[in-house]
């Protein structure tokens, strides 16, 4: 070991050396990998996934994935399922096993008693001649080098790239099923991620006062209307009530700058033009985005005839929780 090496050195190399892993594999993604995708989808039953140790961890990762992503999966730790967890294999099941060595002692009486069963067994292995491999239906080919660490014994690179390939077979699934944003959303309802996929505007806005003025509206009249709605700011309206502008906070300190009068001062004379807008029936997440965009802190929102309906605040979006 060389203890030369400073810790930042040591962290550089372990990342280079599993991103080189990973990108190393992507040559063993074949049209085996292909056909496992093909039987995932056309599968009766669910994908249960086991390993021992770290692949069992890894195991509970893809599971989780591949779960949120619309492909039926449980875990089944390798030790528990000889002792009675392999009750909740059914013959339409497909088994992932995930091993680096693929020659564990779990594993191998594991293997056995699955082929009984009748369900299919997936290897996911970085060891291409292994006792997995050679008795699995499908082979992924998670090869790797040498592990992360100095002494090539703690499971760094070999966790990693199975993670990774775990991700790439559920992203394959889940652009092969034609699983959209509105899908993931079923799958995650709760807190900010789910709200960013399901949350609309007019979610939020009703919730808002309504501050309206006509651009011929005074300025000093139009200060109070905004005030008593208390957002700071109004959309201004021409006769035809259509939306010609916006006056908010920055623009009475800019006029203040300007005119010491103010009294015969119309709110069409200092108002901001073309305002941003947001319809109502757009997700909020986009609402949110587009204030970014602009640097700025509400927007009017508009109907399909893009007549004002209400105005939406970036305090609104921090209450919901999706920023």
């Amino acid at each position: 070991m060389n203890l030369s090496k400073n810790i930042q050195t040591i962290a550089k190399e372990t990342l280079l050396k599993e991103a080189d892993a990973i990108k190393n594999v992507i040559d063993y993604i074949d049209e085996e990998f292909e056909l496992i995708v093909n039987e995932i989808l056309s599968m009766k039953g669910r994908l249960v996934i086991t390993g021992v140790g770290k692949s069992a961890i890894i195991a509970n990762k893809i599971v989780a994935t591949l779960n949120s992503t619309g492909t039926p999966a449980i875990f089944m730790h390798a030790a528990d399922a000889i002792h009675g967890d392999l009750g909740m294999i059914r013959e339409e099941d497909l088994v992932m096993c995930i091993s680096k060595s693929g020659n564990t002692e779990e594993i191998k009486v594991l293997l056995p008693l699955l082929k009984r069963t009748g369900a299919r067994i997936i290897g996911m292995v970085s060891n291409p001649d292994c006792y997995v491999a050679r008795h699995a239906d499908f082979v992924i080919r998670a090869i790797i080098g040498e592990e992360a660490d100095p002494n090539n014994l703690a499971p760094t690179t070999s966790t990693t790239v199975h993670m990774a390939v775990g991700d790439a077979l559920a992203v394959s699934l889940l652009w092969a099923r034609g699983f959209t944003s509105e899908d993931f959303a079923k799958y995650h309802p709760g807190g900010s991620l789910g709200k960013q996929l399901y949350l609309r505007v007019d979610d939020i806005y009703p919730k808002n006062e309504l501050p309206i003025v006509q651009e011929t509206d005074l300025v000093k009249d139009s200060i109070l209307v905004i005030s008593k709605k208390r957002l700071g700011a109004a959309a201004v309206v021409n006769t035809q009530n259509e939306l010609v502008g916006i006056f908010t906070d920055g623009d009475l300190r800019r006029m203040l700058e300007k005119h010491d009068d103010f009294s015969s001062i119309k709110i069409g004379e200092v108002m901001t033009s073309n305002p941003k807008t947001i319809n109502k029936g757009e997700y909020a997440i986009r609402a949110l985005n587009k204030m970014r965009q602009h640097d700025i802190n509400q927007l009017i929102v508009v109907d399909q005839q893009k007549q004002v309906a209400g105005f939406l605040h970036i305090s609104d979006l921090l209450n919901e929780g999706i920023v």
